[in-house]
């Protein structure tokens, strides 16, 4: 575990950016007329909401480091069982967002993409990130990696239940209709 004190305000300040993540989850889920995610158009929710996930996905990887090995897993399949879990994950995020785009990937409306891996899953970088965290998780072999990556994986897949009513009006029939076909993550 770590023990010096910038490790620790660091860990901190990532639990919060969590915590605020995974409240404005809930409240779009809970409100979603007044909803702060997805955004729909660059005010300061957008810029917010987008400064928490770079803190966030910018604070988790120095985890990997601070921490790296602390776990009880001392076994060197994990390596390979890690390594499978990133690669998968990482080219379903990247090929989820080369087919969605750059606008699109940021939340901003371009018309419904229902290609490539959106013809598996409505979610293809919600699932790519979640077995890429897990693989993280599982090569770190660390505590605090499994918290801090496992809260993120947490946001992304609570995230789809936020978006699907914005999704449903920006695209009515044509989303419904994919919803039917494709599932939400697998």
């Amino acid at each position: 575990m770590m023990d010096t004190t910038w490790p620790q305000l660091l860990l901190h300040a990532n639990l919060v950016a969590h915590v605020l993540l995974l409240g404005g989850a809930v409240w779009s889920i809970a409100f979603p007329v007044r909803r702060v995610y997805p955004m729909a158009r660059r005010d300061s929710w957008f810029y917010a909401m987008w400064a928490l996930f770079g803190f966030v996905f910018l604070s988790n990887p120095a985890f990997v480091v601070l921490d790296w090995n602390s776990g009880p897993f001392t076994d060197s399949i994990r390596f390979w069982l890690a390594g499978a879990l990133i690669l998968l994950g990482a080219a379903l995020v990247l090929w989820g967002m080369v087919t969605l785009g750059a606008r699109r990937t940021s939340g901003l409306p371009q018309g419904l993409v229902d290609d490539g891996p959106y013809l598996l899953t409505r979610n293809p970088q919600y699932v790519g990130d979640f077995l890429l965290f897990v693989g993280v998780v599982v090569f770190a072999n660390s505590g605090v990696v499994a918290v801090t990556h496992l809260l993120t994986a947490l946001v992304l897949l609570l995230a789809p239940f936020a978006e699907e009513p914005w999704l449903e009006g920006q695209y009515g029939e044509a989303y419904l209709a994919y919803r039917l076909r494709v599932p939400r993550y697998l």
